[in-house]
């Protein structure tokens, strides 16, 4: 195969466009760049470290069936309390003979901090059948993300009589938000580091070539965190959204900072000078990385189309790594290529990687063959894909609850505790709640009528006798589900009690009933999430296609990303559902029981994946415009395209899937599940996608790959990659 004309042709200073002269200032002025960005990033993290923002998952669904008994519950109710805990009791021998000093220490919960309620130890309603184990409930007078360590610190004191005299206490409930680990151990994110560097080192071949672009990522990350906590003290991001901003823009940043590097060691051999090397390459791979990153952005802030503050939010905090990212590829980077310059490839440790090979490597010869038989590489592409995304048929969303936690947490403990005493389904416990439209302190017929119907419910275990409030206005009762919280049989229950039975229930007498608790909000949020994908996956496509669309003028080009980018994701829930659902692995992830996939994980990959599957893309198809714009042959455009950047997608593919499988090894299922999903996406992106389907469609699209209606181009803004 011939190769096209050089990458760039020699260009005046004067003739550089604004993007260069600014990669090729900063490629001169090295120092100046360094020290504004330690500035930077020591300011940010001093103030970052002083204003100790916290994450918490904290969603509220306003208007929704949940929502609304709750109300109900707490304008007739006044001193229901804003959050409950749990202290589960056990031992090996019934707990009657420790009655005195269960009592005792009761009674000193009350004078624990926040606490405004303690219900009575050892009640024949919370003690097991063989009297080992017992549960006593706490109310707080705030939200459980607002209680301290101080509680819990209180908590131990007023019950260590009890644990002194032989009886395990575990904490559950609200209390797993204030006794659970730390999650930000920054442990996932050493290990990420290591293996990026590692897979640095084996595939540039380079001790110097490989530091570059992981210190460069790692300041740029650093300040996008510092930045995410300031921003953190404002704004409630959820717990995720740390490890979640760490996990993209470390991922990003390394393989921005790869990108740039390759293409400015390939100048170089091209006998450029390392600045005007430096400028090029931010004037080329520069404009790619950020369009890139802006495609990644508007994904993540396209989540705020789902309507649910919770998830836009975790969209936006990952933003912040996105951005820091891309920052810093278009300025850190071109300075320390500037200032190292030849040096770059100093302790090889064997062949150094840059863009352009021989007419006859590897590559070439690749992109020869698919080029000679399009058709066969396309359709046994796609099978494979198909085949691996054909469990995602099978996707069950859910809460990943107390249960999956590891054994060692106390709200496990008092979960695995509490199920194996009552039942799984005293975990997934609901409170109902009737408003009446004639206060009353007695209970009406239908009530009678409508306990005895929920008595006979497939699916309950227990429903309490209906408790009035003090003005009559609403009546209370507890029923306690046959399933666990995890069980999809669970939230069936729960539809089944709002639209059938209640409604059934209570028809004609003017009264509404309503289902709430923590188990029906985190039902209906699953549900909400759920009805609200569609809508993501249509806005987050539309927004990338008049991207592609903008930056390449083509119909086809963007139509078929678009295509091919849901068939990857497709595939990545494909994984999900076999590790984590089928439980294929999932002991290699230090899980013990197969679980549901988190109710926003498949929306919030979706647009993570999409705006990642872009960069390949962009990448890609940048190099294939390059020579299409110098030749306008469209199949030497696509086999050179692919030849320049096949090494390069691939290896900087394997870096972030080494950087998201570290991630593994959290706690946080979602988080889990979610460094799954992305490693198997971009594995699956950047080989049987990006290297496979994109040109062997572009082989046969032809020179219509760069076809735009003269209307069109009218109507839609001018990108450049160029």
């Amino acid at each position: 195969m011939t190769l096209p004309p050089p990458l760039a042709p020699p260009l005046e200073s004067s003739t550089l466009s604004g993007l260069a002269r600014w990669g090729q200032w900063c490629a001169t002025r090295p120092w100046r760049v360094l020290v504004t960005w330690l500035i930077v990033l020591a300011a940010c993290s001093s103030l970052a470290s002083s204003l100790h923002a916290t994450f918490s998952d904290n969603v509220t669904l306003t208007g929704t069936q949940a929502y609304v008994g709750q109300s109900a519950l707490i304008a007739n109710e006044p001193s229901t309390a804003a959050s409950t805990g749990l202290i589960v009791f056990t031992s090996a021998s019934p707990l009657s003979a420790q009655a005195s000093v269960l009592t005792t220490a009761t009674t000193a919960l009350a004078g624990v901090e926040h606490v405004t309620s303690v219900s009575r130890a050892l009640s024949s309603a919370t003690t097991s059948r063989d009297g080992r184990t017992s549960y006593v409930t706490l109310g707080f007078d705030v939200a459980s993300r607002a209680l301290t360590h101080r509680v819990v610190t209180q908590l131990d004191a007023a019950l260590a009589p009890v644990r002194a005299h032989g009886v395990h206490v575990a904490y559950g409930g609200g209390l797993d938000i204030v006794t659970q680990p730390s999650v930000n151990d920054h442990a996932s994110e050493i290990v990420g580091v290591v293996v990026a560097l590692i897979v640095l080192l084996v595939i540039f071949g380079s001790v110097v070539g490989a530091l570059l672009p992981l210190l460069a990522a790692l300041v740029a990350i650093a300040a996008g965190l510092s930045l995410l906590n300031i921003v953190a003290v404002r704004i409630a991001f959820g717990a995720s959204a740390p490890k979640l901003a760490a996990m993209i823009g470390i991922g990003v940043g390394i393989d921005y900072a790869v990108f740039l590097t390759t293409r400015f060691r390939q100048l170089l051999r091209d006998g450029e000078s390392p600045a005007r090397a430096a400028g090029l390459t931010t004037a080329t791979s520069g404009r790619a990385v950020l369009v890139a990153a802006t495609t990644v952005s508007i994904a993540m802030v396209g989540l705020y189309a789902s309507g649910v503050t919770f998830i836009g939010q975790l969209g936006l905090g990952a933003v912040f790594g996105v951005i820091t990212a891309a920052a810093g590829a278009v300025t850190l980077v071109p300075a320390v290529l500037g200032l190292v310059g030849p040096r770059i490839d100093r302790w090889h440790l064997g062949r150094v990687v840059a863009e352009t090979g021989t007419s006859g490597d590897g590559w070439h010869r690749y992109a020869g063959a698919i080029g000679r038989h399009p058709w066969r590489y396309l359709t046994s592409g796609v099978v494979v894909v198909a085949v691996v995304a054909l469990p995602a048929i099978f996707l069950q969303t859910g809460h990943v609850g107390d249960g999956a936690s590891p054994s060692s947490y106390t709200s496990r403990q008092a979960y695995d505790a509490l199920a194996r005493a009552f039942g799984p389904g005293v975990n997934a416990s609901m409170t109902l709640v009737l408003t009446r439209t004639s206060p009353s302190r007695t209970s009406s017929a239908a009530e009678s009528n409508l306990t005895a119907t929920l008595a006979r419910s497939t699916g309950v275990a227990h429903v309490s006798a209906w408790s009035p409030s003090a003005n009559g206005r609403i009546v209370v009762a507890n029923l306690v589900p046959a399933t666990g919280p995890q069980d999809a049989r669970t939230a069936a229950l729960y539809t089944h009690l709002v639209t059938t039975v209640l409604p059934q229930g209570l028809a004609g007498t003017g009264d509404r009933g309503y289902v709430t608790g923590p188990t029906a909000f985190q039902i209906q949020f699953d549900q909400l999430i759920g009805s609200r994908l569609p809508l993501i996956i249509a806005v987050v496509a539309v927004l990338a296609l008049v991207l592609i669309l903008s930056v390449f003028r083509s119909v086809y080009l963007a139509l078929k990303a678009a295509l091919l980018n849901l068939l990857s994701i497709a595939a990545a829930y494909g994984v999900l559902v076999a590790v984590f659902q089928w439980g294929w692995g999932r002991s290699l992830l230090g899980l013990r029981e197969n679980v549901p996939v988190e109710a926003y994980v498949p929306m919030l990959l979706f647009a993570i994946i999409f705006g990642l599957s872009m960069d390949y893309e962009i990448f890609l198809l940048s190099r294939v415009k390059e020579t299409w714009d110098r030749t306008h042959d469209n199949h030497l455009s696509v086999a050179d395209g692919l030849a320049r950047t096949g090494r390069v997608i691939t290896a900087a593919a394997l870096i972030m899937v080494s950087v998201f499988l570290s991630f593994v090894t959290t706690d946080l299922v979602a988080i889990k599940q979610l460094a799954v999903g992305l490693a198997a996406s971009v594995a699956i992106d950047a080989t049987l996608i990006r290297l496979l389907l994109v040109p062997a469609t572009m082989f046969l699209f032809g020179e219509r790959n760069w076809w735009l209606p003269r209307w069109l181009d009218r109507i839609i803004p001018h990108l450049s990659v160029d």
